[in-house]
């Protein structure tokens, strides 16, 4: 065979994978671009203007407005203990009964000591008329006149002192029924029947707190500060307050905004600020009438500080950051996407208050961001189902396999 015909023969035979190659659909045309593939699934909200409360978020803690030790003030045998720890207790109600016993014989003492030297004063002061009268005859000297009249000036002042003994052993009598000085919640128990209390023990018997009302002290910085001073002077700033949930652990709520969190209003605004923290030290008085705010527990507190009726918001997911600042992407009329800058003002919750760069109406991307360019067309998926629906969904699968 010639030369030339066996490279003919050879480039043809060559030839056929090539074409083969060039007939695949999947090398047809130039390199496919990102999203070329169609629309792009993804899920939208409307930029909506509302009112949003401006608000601070801090982490706070109960206290009680009236919190007693409450102690013996007599020395003596505990003879009843009239409540049970951790009971309610009304301002009045009896506590607690030291043994009279020797208190009503003191009383009893010092009232026979009173009657005795009242009855020498008595007597002191007759005297003192009758020889006044012989002194004014001359029958007796002066010395005796004046002896005898300091003689009765030396038993009123006996008598004035009995009297103020006596009112001493009354008081110390009724000392020793302990009733309660505040209403409020009792503590622990640190006597009990049978036990020698002693008057001014450092030890106290019980500690009563006042759970209705409390404070909630919080702290916010200092920055903020005239802010609080301005709205505080035109109305009495509102503060709402209540335990950490599983939610608010997770970041899935606001601090404070759960539906159990008390309302309050701000009473006491510190007069300096803290110079190691730069904070500025509040309280809350809040009724607390159900008792759910616990004297030094830890709570999420918001202190709202006025209403924007106008504010522009989106849901916070939307917001996407990137090197040059925040922006969103923007359905147009013709379901592709646009990047659009925007300017943060706030995020309250969940959702992100913004202060340029949308307008009311439009639609903005709040998932699916990371396969979109700007100019890719886009359309509306369905809202992934409910944790609650997904364990059905994932029985009725299984049931049609079996």
């Amino acid at each position: 065979m010639p030369k030339h015909i066996r490279y003919v023969v050879i480039l043809s035979a060559l030839s056929l994978p090539l074409a083969a190659c060039s007939s695949s659909p999947d090398a047809a045309g130039p390199a496919r671009g990102r999203g070329a593939g169609g629309a792009v699934p993804v899920l939208t909200a409307t930029v909506a203007q509302q009112p949003v409360s401006v608000t601070l978020s801090a982490v706070g803690t109960v206290e009680a407005i009236a919190s007693v030790q409450v102690r013996a003030q007599v020395t003596g045998q505990l003879g009843a203990v009239h409540f049970v720890e951790g009971q309610e207790v009304e301002k009045g109600q009896p506590l607690f009964s030291i043994d009279a016993g020797p208190f009503k014989a003191s009383l009893q003492q010092a009232e026979a000591v009173l009657a005795r030297d009242s009855a020498t004063w008595q007597n002191a002061q007759a005297q003192q008329s009758r020889i006044d009268s012989l002194f004014v005859r001359g029958l007796v000297s002066k010395d005796q006149a004046d002896s005898q009249r300091a003689s009765a000036s030396a038993l009123a002042g006996t008598v004035a002192a009995d009297k103020a003994a006596v009112e001493s052993a009354r008081l110390s009598l009724q000392f020793t029924e302990i009733k309660a000085p505040i209403s409020g919640r009792t503590g622990s128990l640190n006597v009990h029947q049978g036990d020698l209390v002693r008057a001014n023990d450092s030890s106290p018997m019980v500690v009563i707190n006042q759970l209705s009302p409390v404070y909630v002290a919080f702290s916010v910085p200092g920055r903020y500060l005239p802010a609080i001073r301005r709205y505080q002077a035109e109305r009495p700033l509102k503060v709402s307050a209540g335990m950490p949930t599983a939610a608010d652990q997770a970041g899935a709520t606001e601090p404070g905004a759960s539906p159990s969190a008390q309302q309050g209003t701000v009473t006491f605004i510190d007069n300096a600020v803290d110079t190691t923290t730069g904070t500025i030290r509040l309280k809350g008085t809040f009724a607390n009438a159900e008792h759910q705010l616990w004297p030094g527990a830890f709570v999420q507190v918001v202190l709202q500080l006025r209403t924007d009726p106008h504010a522009i918001v989106v849901p916070a997911v939307a917001v996407q950051m990137s090197q040059d600042g925040p922006y969103v992407y923007v359905v147009t009329r013709d379901r592709t996407v646009e990047m659009r800058p925007v300017t943060i003002d706030r995020q309250q919750g969940d959702l992100m208050v913004l202060a340029g760069g949308v307008q009311t109406g439009e639609t903005v991307v709040t998932d699916g961001q990371l396969r979109l360019v700007p100019g890719a067309t886009v359309t509306e998926r369905a809202a992934p189902p409910s944790p609650d629906a997904a364990p059905a969904a994932a029985g009725g699968r299984r049931r049609g396999n079996e």
